[in-house]
């Protein structure tokens, strides 16, 4: 199964998200990609994102280019798990071919509100934003693990 997370620029939150899953999945033939809807050509994941990961999980995403979402990403992918409402409603609309397999993450596990954009903020925003996904990725695992039992 591939899961596909989906913010903005994929410097931020879809790039924590794809860390903090792959870091904590431990569900067989199960990984997760990012990317995001309008990247910056030559961007890479944020220095507070980076700062976070390492120290939440001994994990370098500093170097990890961010990844221009393209059709090919999203008919590749499973579950496509977007940051917000808004870009989730900007995908099915595009590819309503697509619409069962694009939530947004926290819709797909049961939490309301979006996963708000660090971008720009303090460290400490960072970290807010990196223990809501990690909240919201753990209810996912839990989710997957419980839909392959049957």
């Amino acid at each position: 199964m591939n899961i596909l997370f989906v913010c903005t620029g994929n410097t931020c939150r879809s790039c924590m998200a794809e860390a903090i899953f792959n870091h904590k999945c431990n569900i067989h033939n199960i990984n997760a990609k990012s990317a995001g809807i309008a990247v910056l050509p030559g961007s890479k994941a944020s220095k507070n994102s980076s700062s976070v990961v390492l120290s939440q999980m001994s994990a370098d995403i500093s170097g990890r280019e961010a990844v221009q979402l393209t059709e090919k990403h999203l008919n590749n992918a499973d579950l496509i798990l977007t940051m917000t409402s808004n870009i989730r409603d900007i995908l099915s609309s595009k590819f309503p071919q697509l619409k069962n397999r694009i939530f947004t993450i926290n819709e797909y596990v049961g939490v309301k509100g979006d996963i708000i954009d660090p971008y720009g903020g303090n460290i400490s925003v960072y970290e807010e934003t990196f223990f809501e996904l990690n909240k919201s990725i753990e209810l996912l695992l839990d989710k997957l693990k419980e839909d392959r039992a049957f």
